[in-house]
């Protein structure tokens, strides 16, 4: 009972509202970023907003190792207090820019600076007993649900106000954040005992190695695919609903928020049961063909053909299918993973989604794109009958680990 009395400290709600607030300021990104830069102050084609979401992703792939092992020798507040200024500074530079490469710049440091999840994590691992590590970890996860949620709400209603305006309150969540970390946090690494051999090796590296494990990289593949097309997704739907239904940051704003509400319903109630009573193998793999149905779907979608009423159908199916799929996954993940590299193991699975993400609206920009700069019925097409056939590569993939782990069950 002890124990449970002192879960809940200072140090861990201020990390537990640091996550929080990245999500936040992430989600607020996303409904709002679009209309920003089509603005006529930026005119940004739909490949060059493409690539805006992909830089950031990109960055936090190559500089969250490196602001992880900047914790372990320095510590974990400087670590989090800089990245966290970091984050306010790009969220300034982004609602104050006169050009597109000030959004540019404000996106990749941003990236770099939102790094700092892995520090985030490290930190829990810290203050948390082996008993209390999962509670932790899992608390870590809802505020990823809740952030994800409350960010494009408020990414929304803020764009009344002036479509930059979301991006200076994300500036200000950020620096609020900064200086309770400075004068709240404690330090829990002793930095006199780091030990610069026990330096990681290079994140693409270790990541092809982790494939080396036929049922881990099988796993692997399905997330990296899985992760892929709901990034292409993510990006490409604000600007299919603009197109289509002429939305404003606002109502995609309550949609996207509608998908997380989705998600955290079904995560923290629902997928526990299913889980019990079917396993994950066969949640992975129907999870995976709802969210290419629901993809394959989204073009048919119009005004005139389902209008909201359809939007969001489809976009529900799109989230309790990824909401079966991904947990599922990393839930097998760390079934065939070994014991004693749980954390290496996940971290790598990890890894290969940060990079997903970067790819998945790098392409979703060429897809979406036509001749003359614009979005139109037939890149929306292709571009989300892309992500589905992604998805379907997945499924494939998916009913294959099925088929290897059920046979090493037989041979057993």
């Amino acid at each position: 009972m002890l124990a449970d009395e002192k879960f809940l400290t200072k140090p861990l709600m201020i990390i537990y509202l640091t996550v929080f607030i990245d999500l936040v300021g992430f989600g607020i990104v996303i409904p709002a970023l679009p209309y920003y830069v089509e603005s006529d102050s930026f005119r940004a084609t739909p490949f060059e907003i493409g690539i805006l979401f992909a830089s950031y992703s990109l960055m936090q792939f190559i500089f969250a190792p490196l602001l992880g092992s900047l914790s372990d020798r320095y510590g974990r507040r400087p670590v989090l207090f800089f990245s966290i200024l970091g984050s306010t500074i790009g969220y300034l530079l982004i609602g104050f820019a006169f050009a597109l490469w000030m959004v540019f710049a404000g996106r990749i440091i941003a990236g770099i600076t939102g790094g700092n999840i892995s520090t985030a994590q490290a930190y829990i691992a810290d203050v948390t007993s082996k008993e209390n590590r999962a509670k932790g970890m899992g608390l870590f996860g809802a505020m990823f649900g809740l952030g994800f949620i409350f960010g494009p709400a408020i990414g929304g209603i803020m764009s009344r106000y002036g479509i930059h305006v979301p991006f200076l309150f994300a500036a200000v969540l950020s620096f609020l954040n900064a200086a309770l970390l400075y004068f709240i946090l404690p330090e829990t690494v002793d930095t006199s005992v780091y030990d610069p051999s026990k330096v990681k090796k290079n994140r693409f590296i270790e990541l092809f190695e982790s494939l080396k494990d036929k049922k881990f990289g099988t796993l692997t593949a399905v997330y990296f695919f899985l992760v892929t097309s709901f990034s292409i997704m993510t990006y490409a739907f604000v600007l299919y609903t603009i197109e289509r239904f002429g939305y404003t940051a606002e109502e995609n704003g309550y949609i996207f928020t509608f998908i997380g509400f989705l998600a955290v319903i079904f995560q923290g109630g629902v997928f526990g049961r299913l889980v019990e009573r079917f396993g994950e193998n066969p949640l992975m793999i129907v999870g995976s063909i709802m969210m290419a149905i629901s993809l394959f779907a989204i073009p048919f979608v119009s005004p005139e053909f389902g209008g909201l009423s359809g939007v969001l159908s489809v976009v529900a199916l799109l989230a309790i299918g990824n909401s079966m799929a991904s947990p599922a996954i990393t839930s097998l993940a760390s079934k065939v993973a070994n014991e004693h590299e749980q954390g290496k193991s996940l971290g790598m699975l990890q890894s290969g989604a940060s990079l997903a993400r970067a790819i998945g609206p790098a392409v979703g920009g060429v897809l979406l794109n036509n001749a003359v700069n614009n979005v139109d019925d037939y890149t929306v097409q292709r571009t989300f009958w892309t992500a589905s056939a992604i998805m379907v590569v997945a499924v494939f993939i998916a009913i294959y680990f099925a088929k290897i782990e059920r046979t090493g069950a037989v041979a057993a």
